[in-house]
C-alpha cells in the first residue's frame, strides 16, 4: 500500500496506474466498482469484509472515511494492489470542506463503463438514493442490523425512503428461511391462516419476514421474543397442522411439517463477506424486496 498525503483524484488515479505497472499488470479485470462509506473504527474490518468478497466479483473498492467537515480541505490516500486483493483498492480520509463533496473525489475514480455499488456498513443516509454518493451507484447496500443510531427504526427507515437500486443486508440475512419456506409449502401446498416469527429483541430480518410472508400469504404473521441468536423460530399455522422452522444455536435447524418425520437441515448464520457477495450477484432492482419493503412500511403506518 503506497501512502499518499494532500492528495487529490488525479493523485490517486495516477497511482493506481503506477501499482498495476510495479506489479507487471498493466491491465487487471474488473468488473465493477464497489464504493464503502464507513468510519475510521470500522474502516479496517470493512475493507476486510470487501476483501474477501472480491474473490468472487473482482472490483475497484474505494474505502471512503468522512471525517470531520470543518476546516482545510484534505484528501489523504492509501492505494495498492495485490496483498489479497483481486483488484484495486484505496482507502480515502477526507478532512474539512471536502467532506461535503466527497462524490467529487469519488467520481473521477470509477471505472468507466462498468457497474458501481455502495455500501454502508453501519449508519447510512436517511435516503441512500438521494446521497450525493448514493447516486453514483446502481446498487446500494444497508445494513439495519448494525445501526448504532434509532437502531429500532432503522430497518423502517429504509423501507420508508426505498428506491430501486436499495437493499439491505437484513434481507439477505433471511434468503436461506425464506428458501426453505417456499420449499415446504412447494411440498405441501397448504392453506396457511397465520403464523409468527420468532427472534432476538430488534431484529430487522425477522420484521422483514414476517412482512414478506404476510404479503405473500395473506395471514396475519406476528413477531415474537426470544434470546437468539438472531431468527430461532418460523411457524405457519394450517387446518392439517403447522409448518415450524426451528432453530435455536444459529447452525441447524428442524423441520416439521403435518404428517411428516420431523428433520434437520443445515441452516447457518453467514457472515458478512458471503452477504455481501450475495447482494453484488445482482445490480438490477430486487422486486420481491421491493415488495416486501412497501410492505413493511404499510404495516409500520398501520
Amino acid at each position: 500500500m503506497i501512502e499518499l498525503v494532500d492528495t487529490n483524484a488525479a493523485g490517486i488515479a495516477a497511482e493506481f496506474v503506477a501499482s498495476r505497472l510495479r506489479a507487471g499488470s498493466p491491465a487487471m479485470s474488473m468488473v465493477m466498482t464497489l464504493v464503502i462509506v464507513v468510519d475510521e473504527n470500522g474502516a479496517q474490518d470493512a475493507m476486510q469484509v470487501a476483501r474477501q468478497a472480491s474473490h468472487e466479483h473482482p472490483a475497484r473498492v474505494l474505502g471512503v472515511i468522512l471525517g470531520d467537515a470543518r476546516g482545510h480541505s484534505q484528501v489523504n490516500a492509501q492505494v495498492g494492489t495485490g496483498a489479497g486483493w483481486t483488484g484495486e483498492t484505496a482507502l480515502i480520509r477526507l478532512q474539512g470542506e471536502v467532506v461535503k463533496h466527497a462524490e467529487s473525489v469519488v467520481l473521477p475514480l470509477l471505472l468507466p463503463d462498468s457497474p458501481v455499488a455502495i455500501w454502508w456498513p453501519s449508519d447510512p443516509p436517511a435516503d441512500p438514493a438521494d446521497d450525493p454518493l448514493g447516486r453514483l451507484a446502481q446498487r446500494r447496500i444497508t445494513d439495519a442490523a448494525a445501526a448504532t443510531r434509532a437502531k429500532g427504526k432503522a430497518i423502517h427507515l429504509q423501507c420508508a425512503a426505498y428506491a430501486p437500486g436499495n437493499t439491505d443486508l437484513a434481507w439477505t440475512r433471511i434468503t436461506p428461511w425464506r428458501a426453505l419456506l417456499a420449499a415446504a409449502l412447494d411440498q405441501q401446498p397448504l392453506k396457511v391462516t397465520g403464523g409468527s416469527v420468532t427472534a432476538e429483541r430488534i431484529s430487522p430480518s425477522a420484521e422483514l419476514l414476517a412482512a414478506w410472508l404476510s404479503s405473500r400469504l395473506k395471514a396475519k404473521v406476528t413477531i415474537a421474543g426470544s434470546r437468539g441468536p438472531g431468527i430461532t423460530e418460523v411457524r405457519l399455522d394450517t387446518k392439517e397442522g403447522p409448518i415450524v422452522i426451528s432453530r435455536r444455536d444459529g447452525r441447524l435447524a428442524t423441520f416439521s411439517s403435518p404428517d411428516r418425520p420431523d428433520r434437520p437441515v443445515a441452516l447457518k448464520r453467514r457472515q458478512l463477506p458471503e452477504l455481501l457477495a450475495e447482494e453484488l450477484r445482482r445490480l438490477d432492482e430486487d422486486d420481491v424486496y421491493a415488495a416486501t419493503a412497501r410492505a413493511l412500511a404499510r404495516m409500520r403506518k398501520a
